[in-house]
């Protein structure tokens, strides 16, 4: 299993294309976090666009490898319906989809960023109730449907 947010993914290097390859033949799972499905706001969330995350799980689907996805639900964030129902849509499309995990937010990483002398981007969000995280994923799910009735 590779656990990875797919980031350093680069379609375009053949080097990485073919080393990607030979450890695909040993992958039986990949566990793939998908922040935000809009780059802008991905972006905004992360410093940088989502497009060689969606393009890495476009490359696992023509290599069928099984794909977990995760997203956490960032409330304000990460939430909005649309854009979880957008992810859906995408990740519906993909035919080598597992699993799907909807998190929800927690600030226990805020502790971390502070021993390290870092500053935490979401410091004072409160943790996100069950309950939303539940919801997104409704949304998300909705998504999915729409996108294999499509097929």
């Amino acid at each position: 299993c590779i656990d990875t947010s797919g980031i350093v993914f680069n379609s375009a290097s053949t080097g990485l294309i073919e080393k990607l390859d030979e450890l695909m033949r040993y992958t039986d799972l990949v566990m793939l976090d998908i922040k935000h499905i809009d780059t802008d706001k991905h972006k905004s969330l992360t410093a940088h666009g989502n497009e060689r995350i969606l393009d890495f799980a476009r490359y696992l689907a023509k290599r069928r490898i099984p794909l977990w996805i995760r997203h956490v639900v960032v409330e304000g964030y990460t939430d909005d319906p649309e854009d979880l129902r957008a992810l859906g849509r995408f990740i519906g499309g993909l035919d080598n989809l597992q699993a799907l995990d909807v998190l929800p937010y927690h600030a226990m990483g805020e502790a971390k960023y502070r021993e390290l002398g870092m500053d935490y981007p979401l410091a004072g969000l409160p943790s996100l109730a069950k309950e939303k995280a539940i919801a997104a994923k409704g949304h998300i799910i909705e998504g999915i449907k729409e996108a294999r009735k499509v097929k």
